[in-house]
C-alpha cells in the first residue's frame, strides 16, 4: 500500500523529541538521515553521533489526517520548545513499490583483476572461467561496491593464494576470504563481532560451495592463535590501531597484511600502528579511502 511521509529538518539537540511526537502521533516507522551531506565515518565508542542537519521522517498510512498530524506535532513542539520555531518539514505520498526487488536490481556483476568477480546470487555469472563469487550480503556488509572491499578485492586478485591460510578479520558478509578461497587460498578463519556477519559469512560459503571446514567463523575472543600467511582486515581506522598488535600475532613473520577501512587523513596513524612489526610498503586510495599493504618482518 502507499504510504504518507512526513520529514523534518532539525539539529541533534532536537531528533529525540521529534521521533518521540511521530511514534505518539502512530508512525509506522521513524528514521533519521544526514541532511547535508556531513558523514560520521567513525563514532567515538559508547556513543551515537548524529547529524547537526538530521532529517527525521516518520512514516505513516496513506489514509492519515495530515492536517491533524501537523496539528499535533506542533502543539507538542510548543510544550517543549516554545522558544524554538517549528522545523522546516516536507509532507509526501510514497508510492507502493517492491522495496526488496529494487534493492537487488541495483547490484551488477563486478570484476576485480582478470579471474575474479563478485557476482549478485540472483543474476547469471558473466564468467564462467573465472572465479565467480556469488555473494548474497544479507544483513551483514560486503557487497564490493563500497571503496574499502573493492580495494581489498582488487589486492587479492594479485595475489597468489595457493596453499595459503588467511583470517577475514571483520568479515561482514565473508566477501574477501570468499574471494580468497575461491582463488586457491587452503583454509580462512572469518572473524567478526557480529553474530550475524558470521551466519552471513556461512551462507554464503554454503551459496559457493565451499566446505564450512575451510571457512570457520569465530567471534574475536574465540580466535585460534595459530599465525596464519595473510591476515585480511577491512574494519576502521580506530579499530585496526587498537588491534595492531593482536594482528601481528596472529601473522607469520614475512606474511602478508593488507588494511583497509581508512580514510586518507589517518593513513599515517595506521601506518605507525603497525610498523612495529610490519613494513607497510604501499598505499593504494580510491576516492577518500585507503588500502594499506605490507609484510611481517
Amino acid at each position: 500500500m502507499p504510504w504518507m511521509q512526513i520529514t523534518l529538518h532539525t539539529d541533534p539537540q532536537h531528533t529525540e523529541a521529534l521521533e518521540d511526537m511521530l511514534l505518539l502521533c502512530g508512525a509506522s516507522a521513524v528514521s533519521m538521515l544526514d541532511g547535508a551531506d556531513q558523514p560520521v565515518f567513525e563514532p567515538i565508542k559508547g556513543t551515537t553521533p548524529l547529524w547537526q542537519d538530521t532529517r527525521v521522517m516518520g512514516l505513516f498510512a496513506a489514509d492519515s489526517d495530515d492536517k491533524a498530524l501537523l496539528a499535533h506535532l506542533r502543539n507538542g513542539w510548543r510544550e517543549q520548545f516554545s522558544a524554538t520555531e517549528f522545523p522546516p518539514y516536507k509532507l509526501e505520498i510514497l508510492e507502493d513499490k517492491d522495496w526488496e526487488r529494487e534493492w537487488m536490481d541495483r547490484f551488477e556483476p563486478v570484476q576485480f583483476g582478470p579471474s575474479l568477480w563478485v557476482c549478485p546470487s540472483w543474476k547469471p555469472v558473466v564468467d564462467a572461467s573465472a572465479a565467480n563469487l556469488m555473494l548474497d550480503p544479507g544483513l551483514a556488509f560486503g557487497t564490493g561496491s563500497h571503496p574499502t572491499t573493492a580495494l581489498c578485492l582488487e589486492w587479492i586478485a594479485q595475489q597468489d593464494w595457493q596453499g595459503k591460510h588467511a583470517i577475514d578479520y571483520g568479515c561482514g558478509s565473508g566477501i574477501l576470504g570468499l574471494a580468497a578461497l575461491l582463488l586457491g587460498a587452503e583454509h580462512v578463519l572469518g572473524v567478526d563481532n557480529d553474530e550475524q556477519a558470521l551466519v552471513a559469512t556461512s551462507d554464503n560459503a554454503q551459496r559457493n560451495n565451499i566446505e564450512p571446514a575451510r571457512i570457520p567463523v569465530y567471534l574475536p575472543h574465540n580466535t585460534p592463535s595459530d599465525p596464519v600467511d595473510v591476515m585480511l582486515a577491512n574494519i576502521l581506522a580506530g579499530p585496526l590501531i587498537e588491534l595492531a598488535p593482536a594482528l601481528s600475532a596472529l601473522t607469520k613473520r614475512q606474511g602478508l597484511i593488507t588494511l583497509s577501512g581508512i580514510l586518507e587523513h589517518q593513513a599515517d596513524a595506521v601506518i605507525a600502528a603497525y610498523t612495529p612489526w610490519f613494513d607497510m610498503h604501499s598505499v593504494s586510495q580510491k576516492d577518500e579511502w585507503v588500502r594499506i599493504d605490507g609484510y611481517k618482518r
